[in-house]
């Protein structure tokens, strides 16, 4: 989402450019050559976003960046998430990302389509060691695997997802490029006033992750 990327375009000054593929944005880290784009909320806009990307450019190796939700004790709001393992909950196909950078990867990743509500489903998750749950990395990760490009994974918690607190109805407040759908807004907000500090609170989370996992993907571009 935007409000992912931009913490990134901070920290790495990178400027509007064009590729084949379409609008991205692009710098350097010393003799490191980056491209940064988003890819909208949801797996089959990350796998078309990341084929785009690889089909467009020359890249060594692909790094996802952003936010994901949070399950177990383990982990708190603005906490990095960098996985050993990453898991499509749909089909169970598990990726190994690349390490990058000198933070040691802990936990599993797992990726979904579908909002994670039913708490039996996280108690299972969590014994299987699941830290974090997302819904782009894994389909980005089949991509990359299947084009032999390495990837490695940088998110931070923004929420919980294993409080019960999941509403499709807040998900809803987003479009599918992760920029706030301003009628659903307004109807929301006048609809169900006593939420309005639940959105505040999703927005403080969502912009400490987005700087967490933007600084720290930043870090380990700079040890390369």
């Amino acid at each position: 989402m935007r409000p992912e990327l931009r913490p990134l375009v901070r920290s790495l000054s990178l400027s509007r450019a064009r590729s084949g593929g379409g609008a991205v944005l692009s710098g350097a880290v010393g003799r490191v050559e980056i491209v940064a784009t988003t890819t909208g909320i949801g797996t089959r806009a990350a796998a078309r976003t990341a084929e785009r990307v690889l089909d467009s450019t020359p890249v060594d190796h692909l790094i996802v960046v952003g936010i994901a939700g949070g399950i177990g004790p383990s982990v708190d709001i603005g906490d990095l998430v960098v996985p050993d393992l990453v898991i499509d909950l749909s089909t169970g196909t598990e990726y190994r990302p690349a390490l990058l950078g000198y933070t040691a990867p802990r936990g599993t990743l797992v990726t979904s389509d579908e909002l994670l509500v039913d708490q039996d489903e996280v108690v299972r998750l969590e014994r299987q060691g699941v830290i974090a749950i997302d819904m782009e990395t894994a389909a980005i990760a089949a991509v990359c695997e299947d084009r032999d490009c390495p990837w490695s994974v940088f998110r931070a918690i923004s929420d919980r997802a294993d409080d019960g607190s999941s509403d499709p109805a807040v998900f809803g407040l987003a479009g599918p490029d992760g920029c706030p759908n301003f009628p659903a807004l307004v109807r929301f907000v006048f609809s169900k006033p006593w939420r309005v500090p639940e959105l505040a609170r999703l927005a403080r989370g969502m912009k400490l992750a987005a700087n967490t996992a933007a600084s720290a993907a930043a870090s380990a571009l700079e040890k390369m």
